[in-house]
């Protein structure tokens, strides 16, 4: 597994998530944040005659949502704390060098449903990304591996 690591000359925090994970959960997220507003509550109908639309509108039991909730539900409690506090530091709460006190905190208000929880943040995803970037990281690596 590859943990996320700082470039500093001090020791860098460690941290239980993987990368690679991160940059599924930013994916999955940004598919999710792309969703708009329902037009059409109950189409009638064929997808493919309405521009297949209904795909971009965020409609209950959406797809996307259930496998990023899924995602983050299955991941260790370690990863998800670690998930949570790297949100918080992408947002700017602390600095790289208050990386065990965010941890500590998310640690302690461990939501009873993480994933709704981060859904619940308009920019989980940009967050994530800035928090990475933090950690001399980025998701262009895990996508040239997808290719």
């Amino acid at each position: 597994m590859r943990t996320i690591r700082a470039s500093s000359a001090k020791a860098p925090p460690e941290l239980s998530i993987s990368t690679k994970d991160v940059c599924c959960i930013i994916s999955m997220a940004r598919q999710f944040d792309a969703k708009d507003e329902v037009t059409e509550p109950d189409p009638d109908s064929n997808p493919t005659d309405d521009g297949e639309i209904a795909i971009l509108e965020d409609h209950r039991n959406d797809p996307v949502e259930l496998e990023l909730k899924t995602f983050i539900h299955d991941l260790s409690v370690e990863d998800r704390i670690d998930l949570v506090a790297l949100v918080w530091l992408g947002r700017g709460d602390a600095d790289l060098d208050g990386w065990s006190e965010l941890r500590s905190e998310a640690e302690r208000n461990q939501a009873k449903s993480t994933s709704r929880y981060l859904l619940g943040i308009p920019l989980m995803s940009d967050y994530l990304s800035e928090a990475l970037s933090l950690f001399g990281e980025s998701c262009d690596d895990e996508a040239a591996d997808r290719l």
